[in-house]
């Protein structure tokens, strides 16, 4: 084994063992936060409100904080502030019993959680593409202790009661901060170029990139697809358990759904190369279109089954079509940027507007508010079939970017 490959394997081994500590949050926090709100007495419209501010609020965080990372060319030790800060917020939740004080605490705590997200893939991509590694087999880690925290944690809920499961999500925040001091040190600074000395109140880099007809067609496609999932992630476990199933049986939905999107990841290579970014936003848009169609009807356990393994491309295609979009579309220093504006716009706006609609629908008629999450994946597909058409497949914003910040430019 040469030198080069031993670095490059600690590297992805460093970078995936974060990505499956990250995902304990998740696996604990999406599946089963809504429960321990309802637990708490919160009414629907007040759970929605609570998982729909965070939204909103981090349009105005994580662009800064990615900016900043970007400029300053280290991201990780943005990582651990954010994964310290993660714990000690979430602590102080746990002691929060009605609605504003959860709201204050919950609303920075997720924000903190969702920041470290575009952060990470701006780490596992450029690293990646260094260190010549395949950025899908260091992210399905993620999804593997995903699958596993949700498959345990519905088990602990059963035996333990909804009151764990806030317990669940600060164990996931205390691995985490471990994990964060273990990622490795990269430079992400952009050579020296157009914008590296100037202030972050005069950045362009967002502005550019809004201002590319492709990149908006493709924040568009890729945000409608991922907020379609609102109904699912906030009152999906709610639903499950009106029908009758268990925490555990709920848990073990979740984890098949993470499980087969852990599958796809493990040929994330593979399935890149065959059908390309653009292609996989439209292939999950059209499974989105079928999942929430079907889910609105209220399918016994034989159906959501397989309706829960589409979250591999409802979720796991449609988000490796934008992170390699944004690989293959941006240049290298607006990345991160790009990265930000991306999970802002994805996890953020879109998600927000989709979680209020999901509150309101769900009071009055339960899973019934599916179908508004079924027209909102229609819509994505139509951006995204506009994004194969007008993207020619070479970096964007080329004319505006100095070379020497811009590598692909000047790449023969």
């Amino acid at each position: 084994m040469t030198e080069g490959s031993a670095a490059a394997r600690v590297f992805g081994f460093k970078v995936a063992l974060f990505y499956g500590a990250l995902f304990v949050i998740y696996g604990m926090h999406v599946p089963f936060m809504p429960v321990w709100l309802d637990w708490r007495g919160l009414t629907a419209g007040e759970i929605s409100a609570v998982m729909a501010a965070p939204f909103f609020l981090r349009l105005l965080v994580t662009p800064a904080v990615a900016l900043a990372a970007d400029r300053a060319g280290s991201h990780r030790t943005s990582l651990i502030v954010l994964a310290w800060m993660s714990l000690f917020l979430v602590l102080l939740l746990s002691q929060a019993g009605s609605f504003w004080p959860i709201l204050f605490l919950i609303v920075p705590l997720i924000i903190c959680n969702s920041t470290i997200m575009p952060l990470t893939e701006t780490v596992a991509v450029k690293g990646g593409r260094d260190a010549g590694l395949d950025y899908g087999r260091m992210r399905l880690w993620g999804s593997l202790t995903f699958v596993a925290a949700s498959f345990l944690g519905g088990i602990a809920i059963d035996h333990y009661g909804a009151g764990a499961g806030i317990w669940l999500v600060a164990l996931g925040c205390a691995i985490t901060v471990l994990a964060a001091h273990v990622l490795p040190r990269i430079s992400t600074k952009p050579a020296h170029g157009a914008h590296a000395g100037s202030p972050l109140w005069h950045v362009t880099e967002p502005r550019l990139l809004l201002g590319s007809k492709p990149f908006v067609a493709f924040l568009l496609a890729a945000g409608l697809v991922q907020a379609a999932h609102a109904t699912l992630l906030t009152f999906g476990t709610l639903i499950w358990q009106k029908q009758g199933l268990s925490a555990g049986l709920c848990g073990v939905l979740w984890a098949i759904a993470v499980f087969a999107e852990v599958v796809l990841f493990a040929f994330s290579g593979k399935i890149i190369a065959r059908f390309g970014a653009t292609q996989l936003l439209i292939l999950g848009a059209a499974s989105s279109v079928l999942r929430w169609g079907v889910m609105a009807f209220d399918p016994p356990l034989g159906v959501l089954v397989p309706l829960q393994v589409l979250h591999a491309f409802t979720y796991g295609g449609a988000h490796i079509g934008a992170i390699h979009f944004i690989h293959q579309a941006v240049p290298v220093g607006m990345q991160g940027s790009a990265q930000a504006l991306y999970a802002t716009i994805a996890s953020g706006l879109a998600m927000g507007f989709a979680t209020l609609i999901a509150g309101g629908l769900y009071a009055g008629y339960g899973g019934g508010s599916y179908w508004a999450m079924a027209v909102i994946s229609l819509v994505a597909m139509a951006a995204a079939i506009v994004l194969h058409r007008i993207w020619d497949r070479k970096a964007l914003l080329q004319a505006a970017i100095a070379p020497e910040q811009n590598p692909r430019a000047s790449a023969p």
